[in-house]
């Protein structure tokens, strides 16, 4: 993911993250790998369009059953095929993360 992230510049920094990879802008985080899923932050004004493309909430389940975490939702497949794309999606995750 690094590389797919690298045209934002040196505004990116990556660590570990809950046993993933947390993706930061000026700090911020926008983005989280966990296994090979990528995750991308989402807002109010952009979780429609996420759903649209069929992306879905980051999920665990708990003793108490599945918790939902609306602000980072999968990335749509699509993107991981189209680096154009995926600068377009990391820019609204970026915005949304601000």
């Amino acid at each position: 993911m690094r590389e797919q992230f690298a045209p934002l510049g040196a505004a990116v920094s990556d660590a570990a993250f809950f046993g993933g990879r947390a993706f930061k802008y000026h700090g911020q985080q926008f983005a989280w790998v966990i296994g090979s899923t990528l995750y991308l932050r989402v807002g109010d004004a952009t979780r429609a369009e996420f759903e649209a493309a069929g992306a879905t909430p980051f999920s665990y389940e708990t003793k108490k059953g599945k918790v939902l975490v609306t602000k980072y939702y999968t990335a749509p497949e699509f993107l991981l095929d189209d680096p154009e794309q995926m600068l377009v999606w990391a820019r609204k995750a970026i915005n949304a993360a601000g």
